[in-house]
């Protein structure tokens, strides 16, 4: 299931990326600084208020759908959760509306809030529908929604910004795009509750079970947010554009590649879990982690040795040198919450403790005000980098210490020895290449890269991708001798 998963969400993810990378491009020149600014502060709180609210039921969707036994069980999973989710819609509107009413707060910033938040109710009834497409391994269907969503919304948001939207356009284009799908997915998705009601203990479980998920989402989200802030406070909105570009560049990169991989992963370690016990899930768990260091390192490491001459080719000139200076420390950071999010983290939702999970993202979260506070005043951009690559390496050490008491999930040490081994040869060699500029430097950085990678990683066999490479060589002359 997991690699028909990777495979199948491959086109999606690459859609993700390209239109990341599109946006950076594109909205760091149509907005100006202070306005891209403005966004940045905007979208962190639309995706704190988010999780806070609707995250819980986005989890308890993915996570006992595998549980619910066709027939009276599973139309009560999808009744309870869509009423659920239709109830806090009907709350959370009119509280969002007065709050920004009353909040005296810069009229553009919350012209920008308000575009963000509207979308919150939206995306999250979309959310339930593909992590139910994701739960039941319907590949296709779950990557062509979210390629669907990402096109519209990006391509929303540049006519909203090309009419003079401001910070408020690219969210927008995040809140109508889920807007414009809804009418083709839910209808089918509320079939599937039908003549169900919302049973409130069936809903106090999931929101027991769901909202430590989402606490510690939030506490992710304040991880990542803090910075934006504090700059806020201590520089200006431009230095907040800055920043959010940087880190957009390296987390963006980093994150939709962890995302693919847990995305296929995450189902195929409950359904291993649930059909083959431990035994199965530490094959399944040890699989997914050898993958992960096997794509995750270099590509962190990637991201760092060419921030220059990729801030170069896709961030506006305003904000350009003021990005580079970070990117390398994102980078680190988005590698490090990759693997505690997307493999570390999952020892709490498969053992169903997930109070453990809040726990031990409150350590990170309480480090990285601590350490924002002392280090923007003093450096800066590169202060803020610096305190969160700081608190997502204790947000690792944490979650891998605190989860072993839960599940204790395989770390396959000889995978991630080699796979460093590999990335430090990677790295001496692009580092050794003539400093050219812009798009040319990029490209024969990532070229000569990709190259030495994966030449020194089949040599050492690193994560066994010399034996997967064998395994389908031989089955491409069976096919081939068969044809």
């Amino acid at each position: 299931m997991f690699w028909r998963g990777v495979w199948g969400y491959l086109p999606a993810n690459i859609v993700q990326g390209v239109v990341g990378f599109l946006a950076i491009i594109v909205f760091t020149r149509l907005l100006s600084p202070e306005d891209f600014g403005r966004y940045a502060l905007a979208f962190s709180v639309l995706t704190l208020a988010h999780v806070a609210v609707f995250s819980w039921m986005e989890a308890s969707m993915a996570r006992f759908w595998a549980s619910s036994k066709p027939g009276a069980d599973l139309i009560g999973h999808f009744a309870s959760l869509y009423r659920a989710a239709g109830l806090l819609t009907l709350g959370f509107v009119p509280v969002v509306a007065l709050v920004l009413w009353l909040w005296p707060a810069d009229p553009l910033l919350k012209i920008a809030l308000a575009a963000g938040l509207a979308g919150c109710p939206i995306r999250a009834f979309v959310k339930l529908a593909q992590e139910r497409y994701r739960a039941a391994g319907e590949v296709s269907k779950a990557a062509r929604l979210d390629m669907a969503v990402a096109i519209g919304g990006l391509s929303i948001g540049i006519g909203f910004a090309l009419a003079g939207a401001g910070g408020a356009a690219p969210l927008l284009g995040l809140g109508l795009a889920p807007l414009i799908a809804l009418p083709f997915i839910l209808p089918g998705e509320l079939k599937h509750g039908a003549g169900g009601r919302l049973e409130r203990a069936r809903v106090r479980d999931y929101a027991l079970y769901g909202y430590p998920i989402a606490a510690s989402l939030a506490l992710t989200v304040v991880l990542a947010s803090t910075d934006r802030f504090l700059l806020a406070f201590y520089m200006d909105e431009a230095a907040v554009g800055a920043y959010h570009a940087s880190y957009s560049i390296a987390n963006r990169t980093l994150d939709v590649m962890f995302l693919w991989l847990g995305t296929a992963g995450q189902p195929a370690m409950v359904m291993a879990l649930e059909r083959g016990g431990l035994s199965q899930l530490k094959i399944a768990a040890r699989e997914q982690a050898s993958t992960f260091f096997l794509i995750g390192l270099p590509a962190a490491a990637g991201v760092a040795l060419v921030a220059r001459p990729l801030s170069e080719v896709l961030i506006g000139e305003e904000l350009r040198v003021a990005a580079t200076s970070v990117t390398p420390w994102i980078a680190l950071s988005a590698l490090l919450f990759g693997l505690t999010a997307y493999y570390f983290g999952q020892a709490f939702t498969l053992g169903r403790k997930t109070k453990r999970l809040l726990g031990a993202m409150a350590i990170p979260a309480v480090l990285n005000i601590v350490l924002n506070f002392i280090m923007v005043p003093r450096f800066g951009l590169v202060g803020a980098a610096w305190s969160t690559a700081a608190s997502f390496a204790v947000g690792l050490l944490a979650t891998w210490l605190i989860g072993r008491r839960v599940v204790a999930l395989p770390v396959p040490w000889d995978a991630l020895v080699r796979c460093l081994i590999a990335t430090g040869v990677m790295a001496l060699a692009v580092m050794a290449l003539p400093a050219i500029g812009g798009f040319a430097e990029l490209v024969m950085d990532a070229a000569v890269g990709g190259v030495i990678y994966a030449a020194v990683a089949l040599t050492l066999n690193a994560s066994g991708i010399r034996d997967v490479a064998l395994r389908l060589a031989v089955r491409l002359r069976a096919r081939r001798a068969t044809a």
